[in-house]
């Protein structure tokens, strides 16, 4: 009897030291895995809040290419109507005479001419130079009419060059129209295409003083027109 309560009691310590050797081992474990499950949960916190901030920088992104679509297409609209405001009631002849009752009245008073590149109908820095000091030159002036006429070489048909001494000639009246506020039915545009040269077109030098558009300030203001002489202004030729 009493070697078998020896021996219960032997195995008794023995389970008890197997137990806690169990635990000691696992503890480690254990452990381990609550820190990796609490590292995951941080991680996936923070993912969240990384993709959150992502979206709201994205839509923040998105709402000011918006903004900046609108304002643009804003600007576009405006743009758009001062151009289209430029060209109504401009008046579209084939000289003054035929549309101006008592052209007769009417004195020059300075002219302008702007030159362009080759087969181009773009306004230079030269030519708005040009066109700013007619500009501020009718801020003083009454009673007047501006004469635009486009011209061009003789290189090409003649549809081709008439429809580009039109396009020249609409360049230099949206210009003054939109920078100075003028009236439309103030300007009157002449196109002549190669009709009318102001140099042979046999010389480079000359069939770039033909790609023009001439400006001419008129006036039926006697005592402006009398009281000062005609002013002429040419810009310089563009490179080519």
């Amino acid at each position: 009897m009493a070697a078998l309560m020896a021996a219960s009691a032997a195995l008794l310590v023995m389970g008890c030291s197997t137990k806690n050797y169990v635990r000691s081992q696992t503890a480690p474990l254990v452990q381990k895995t609550n820190e990796l499950d609490d590292a995951t949960a941080a991680n996936t916190r923070n993912l969240h809040d990384v993709d959150q901030r992502a979206q709201s920088g994205i839509a923040q992104a998105q709402q000011s290419a918006n903004a900046a679509s609108q304002s643009a297409q804003a600007a576009t609209q405006a743009a758009n109507q001062a151009q289209q405001q430029a060209q109504e009631a401009v008046h579209e002849a084939d000289s003054l005479a035929s549309v101006v009752a008592g052209l007769d009245t009417y004195k020059q008073v300075s002219d302008v001419a702007v030159l362009f590149g080759f087969n181009k109908a773009d306004l230079t820095p030269n030519g708005k130079a040009a066109l700013d000091e007619l500009g501020a030159q009718l801020k003083t002036t009454k009673s007047y009419i501006l004469q635009v006429t486009g011209g061009t070489d003789s290189v090409g048909s003649a549809e081709y060059n008439y429809d580009l001494s039109q396009r020249r000639a609409s360049a230099v009246v949206q210009y003054l129209a939109t920078t100075y506020s003028i009236a439309p039915h103030r300007f009157y545009l002449i196109g002549i295409g190669k009709d009318k040269e102001v140099a042979s077109n046999s010389t480079a030098a000359g069939r770039a003083k033909n790609r023009r558009v001439e400006v001419q300030l008129l006036s039926n203001d006697q005592a402006l027109a009398a009281g000062q002489g005609t002013v002429s202004r040419a810009t310089p030729a563009p490179a080519q």
